[in-house]
């Protein structure tokens, strides 16, 4: 048993560590890279013309942002009306929402990524790629539930029960 435990260690130790570098990459690159973005804009165009421009993208896509959510919900709703789980839409909900908070960021990095995020065609593809990589559960509240890989298309069946129950 102790093998199997060092496994889940060293797995555990090497997603820390990629964890620790996105983190990195997150709060400390990207403000540096905004900042430099935003002098770099300050000295060509001016000061005022720059905090424009941020304000500008902001308005602009927080505008986007409602219209696509908006059409995304309705979409929700009508894959549910038809006994659909709508996981495409619900995952492009979420990309919507990081999407408008780069937005709200102050800067011009954040808003290119955010503005990714808002283009139909860039968050349909992101979406499928990590729909494909999901697996389906596949749990009735009950005393049984099913586990149903993808790939194979083999399905895992059983039933459980609490001990501490009479």
């Amino acid at each position: 048993m102790r093998p199997l435990a060092q496994s889940m260690d060293n797995t555990l130790r090497f997603y820390y560590g990629v964890v620790v570098r996105v983190l990195l990459l997150i709060f400390i690159i990207v403000p540096i890279v905004e900042m430099w973005l935003l002098l770099q804009v300050g000295g060509v165009i001016g000061a005022v013309p720059t905090i424009a421009a941020v304000l500008l993208t902001a308005m602009v896509g927080l505008a986007l942002l409602r219209r696509q959510g908006l059409s995304t919900v309705l979409r929700v709703n009508q894959r549910m009306a038809s006994g659909e789980l709508p996981a495409q839409e619900m995952l492009e909900g979420i990309v919507l929402a990081v999407s408008g908070a780069l937005l709200l960021t102050p800067g011009f990095f954040t808003d290119a990524l955010g503005f990714a995020g808002l283009t139909p065609l860039l968050r349909q593809w992101l979406v499928a790629r990590l729909v494909a990589r999901v697996k389906v559960f596949d749990g009735n509240v009950g005393a049984g539930a099913g586990f149903r890989d993808e790939k194979s298309h083999k399905t895992l069946e059983g039933e459980y029960w609490r001990e501490d129950e009479p």
